[in-house]
């Protein structure tokens, strides 16, 4: 069994404005990469998209950037970056991550859940919750445990579901879904129902929002933060809050519907999607993107599922 401690979908970029790999002898991306984003995130300026998948552009130098590298190494669901003659150093896994004091990236993304982002999240009393989840081992579960007990594991939708139960069941947990993609998750501890919104422990509301997957829903935290799952996330391409519609698998049209019923309820200033980047603003900022998003999906239309044309 992987311990977990070892060492995304974009269209190709070509001619004289494409990435370029680093030299041949150092760190490189092996042909596993399915280009799911997660490690250029992760590595901005060492890490890039290069003929439809990440590469290593340049080698790290100091002792940042060897930290940045190595974070997307263990971050990664294929561990394909790697060294013809150096193994990771243990000592450089940052995971869990903090990004402020309140949520920590799992990081070890697994490749069950097409390499999501998963999170923890504290609460007022010092326990935490678990949005979606890693790639699954006990010596992870024991990591993040030492952070604080989990009392909750939140499935944003089916995609993400993979590992949830044996998370639940290791850390002592309630597993929570939505009744949209309870087949994913049947032996549920608590199951989310109807498309209203509803408040499952203090300060964090659940909102459902099918599109993605019949049964995808919005967790708010506190008036600051939103585990999307794969719903919306931020594009460094577009700098805009955006939908995945190529890889919408229930319905486009339901998505659009979704935001337009939820859209101007939701307060938030952090965007934290499973897919997609990570986002900070003001939580007036956000709002006004959010209702120009939610103008925009109006108009959109169903086409074939086709991941080389998400644009991250």
């Amino acid at each position: 069994m992987d311990d977990g401690l070892s060492a995304g979908s974009a269209p190709t970029r070509n001619g004289p404005g494409a990435e370029k790999p680093a030299a041949e002898g150092g760190w490189y991306v092996d042909d596993r990469c399915t280009n799911c984003d997660v490690a250029r995130q992760l590595a901005p300026g060492l890490i890039g998209e290069v003929d439809g998948r990440s590469a290593v552009l340049r080698q790290p130098h100091g002792e940042t950037e060897s930290r940045q590298l190595h974070a997307a190494a263990y971050a990664c669901h294929t561990r394909s970056i790697r060294h013809p003659s150096r193994a990771l150093d243990p000592a450089l896994d940052p995971f869990p991550m903090a990004l402020n004091d309140d949520v920590h990236l799992c990081g070890h993304n697994s490749g069950r859940t097409a390499g999501a982002n998963s999170y923890l999240l504290r609460r007022p009393s010092g326990t935490l919750m678990m949005v979606d989840t890693p790639r699954w081992s006990n010596a992870l579960a024991a990591r993040y445990e030492a952070r604080g007990p989990v009392t909750d594991v939140l499935l944003t939708h089916r995609d993400h579901a993979a590992h949830g139960r044996r998370y639940a069941d290791r850390l002592g947990a309630r597993l929570w879904i939505h009744e949209g993609d309870l087949e994913a998750a049947p032996d549920a501890d608590r199951v989310l129902r109807g498309t209203e919104p509803v408040e499952i422990a203090e300060g964090v509301t659940v909102y459902p929002l099918a599109g993605h997957t019949r049964g995808s829903v919005l967790y708010i935290a506190d008036e600051r933060y939103c585990f999307s799952g794969d719903s919306f996330y931020w594009s460094r391409t577009t700098a805009d809050i955006e939908v995945a519609e190529s890889v919408t698998w229930y319905s486009i049209e339901e998505l659009a519907a979704s935001l337009a019923r939820i859209a101007d309820r939701l307060r938030f200033e952090w965007l934290l999607p499973g897919h997609g980047d990570r986002q900070q603003l003001p939580a007036r900022e956000m709002a006004l993107r959010l209702r120009r998003l939610t103008a925009r999906a109006q108009s959109l239309k169903p086409r074939p599922i086709d991941f080389s044309a998400v644009r991250w």
